[in-house]
Parts: structure tokens; sequence; C-alpha cells
């Protein structure tokens, strides 16, 4: 896995979604590092990190970062998750609640099931994740310009060198790396999520959920039902951010983050 890290004190990892790599967090860095040492993995697949042939599915990627906490000799983090990296914080919080002191979850509703029939409603919102996810057709449509739609219709806030910045390297394997993420949910995790596969795991891990309210993906209404679902998890809405809330308002989650999580990290305690 490659990482990239900044500032010293007590670990604050952060985790990037699709399609973006650690550069994702190139505006917030510089604000968390005087108080942390920040700590911006390449997930599997993605950026610099290896490109293995399989293993794309959340519950092994969640396991990688585990790993690296180990190699790192890092027994209990810090950690902010944005899309797929908010997801997989979610698991690493409910499965590995004692490795995770505190979690600020950016743009990414939890993986407890909806309990609202009205959602089914809203799965058209997923449809771009289909032809991202067929065999042979999905990383063509990823080298071929749809990493680079889906950052341009999402969100204003990036410039063509960032577009840059993070499609060239979803080329070649990494191309087939997102049509493998999107297959493996789309095939072998979403159905099982929707039935209650993580419905027994309580959130044990104080949580905060910030998420732009422009987000074309995921409506408000489904975030506030799932965030009403545990007491330990707050939720503040933007709303003049959409998805890309990193990119959009990376002072506000540099605010955020250390205001729910800072002045821990900065005392080490919590």
């Amino acid at each position: 896995m490659h990482v990239a890290e900044a500032g010293e004190g007590d670990p604050l990892v952060l985790l990037h979604g699709w399609p973006q790599h650690w550069y994702l967090w190139r505006g917030v860095i510089p604000l968390l590092a005087p108080h942390a040492h920040v700590i911006c993995p390449d997930l599997r697949g993605f950026g610099w990190t290896d490109v293995p042939g399989s293993g794309y599915d959340r519950e092994t990627m969640a396991r990688d970062v585990l790993a690296l906490l180990d190699a790192l000799g890092l027994e209990r983090v810090r950690l902010v998750g944005h899309d797929w990296g908010g997801w997989i914080g979610f698991l690493l919080c409910l499965r590995h609640p004692a490795r995770i002191a505190r979690f600020v979850a950016l743009n990414i509703v939890p993986p407890w099931p909806s309990r609202n029939p009205r959602n089914l409603l809203e799965l058209w919102r997923m449809a771009y994740q289909v032809p991202l996810a067929l065999p042979q057709l999905g990383r063509r449509a990823v080298e071929l310009g749809g990493a680079r739609l889906a950052l341009r219709a999402a969100s204003r806030a990036f410039t063509e060198q960032e577009i840059d910045v993070f499609t060239e390297r979803l080329q070649g394997d990494r191309a087939r790396a997102s049509e493998l993420l999107y297959r493996t949910f789309l095939l072998s995790e979403a159905i099982p999520v929707a039935a209650g596969r993580y419905a027994g795991l309580p959130l044990r891990v104080p949580t905060l959920l910030v998420f732009g309210e422009r987000d074309i993906g995921i409506p408000t209404r489904m975030v506030r039902e799932h965030a009403d679902r545990s007491e330990l998890l707050e939720l503040e809405l933007v709303p003049d951010a959409g998805h890309f809330i990193v990119d959009e308002k990376p002072q506000l989650v540099a605010d955020r983050t250390l205001r729910f999580i800072g002045s821990t990290v900065a005392r080490g305690t919590d």
C-alpha cells in the first residue's frame, strides 16, 4: 500500500473513495497536519498501491487497512472516510471497534439495511454503477472518460489539472480494479447488506457523518433515516455541498474533523 503522510502526533487515517486516491485530501492535509500524524493510504487498486486481480469487496479492503495499521504499529487510530472509504470506515467501526477511537464519515450512508420501502424508488440513483461493473466494458468506460465524467458531473470544484491527476491513474489494471470494485458490490454485497448483513453489529465508535445535501447519488432523506438508527452517530447536513465535499469544502471538513476528534488527537486521550 502506498501511503502519503504529514505531521506528527497521534495517528489520523484518511480513506478516499472512487475515482480518487490520496490526493483527495490535498486541501485538508495542511489543516490537519499541525494537530496529528496524518496518514493517507491509497486503497487496493488505486493511486500508487498494488493492483491484485481480486479482493475488491469492502471486507477485504477493510482488512487491508487493518494490515496497514499493524505494519505501522498502530493499535488505535482516529479515522476519516469519504465515499467507499467511508463505507470501509463503517465496517472497521462495526467489526473492529477497539481499533478505531472516533470516526468522521463523509457523504456515505452506514451499511445497515434500510427500513423504508420508499428507498426502492431510489435505486435509479445507482444506475451509473451498472456499466462500470460490466466485464470488459467497465474498464473501457473508465479509461475512455467515465471517471472524468463522474467528477465533472458531480462537482464544479475540480480544475482540469486535478481531474487529470485522478483519472491518469485509472488506466490498464487500475481501470479493471474500478470494474471489479463495482461488480463485486452489485453481485456480492448490495443484496446481503440490504438483507441485514450488518444489522446485528451495533455502532460502538463515536461517529460524525458530514453530508453534502447536493449529493446526486444519495438522497438526504435516506441519510437522516440511517443516522437516526444509532445514538452514537451525529449528523451534519451541509446544504451548499455535494458528493465531493472534501474537494468543495476542505476548510469545513478539516474544521469538523478537528472539532470532533482534533482536541482528543492533540491530547492523546478520548
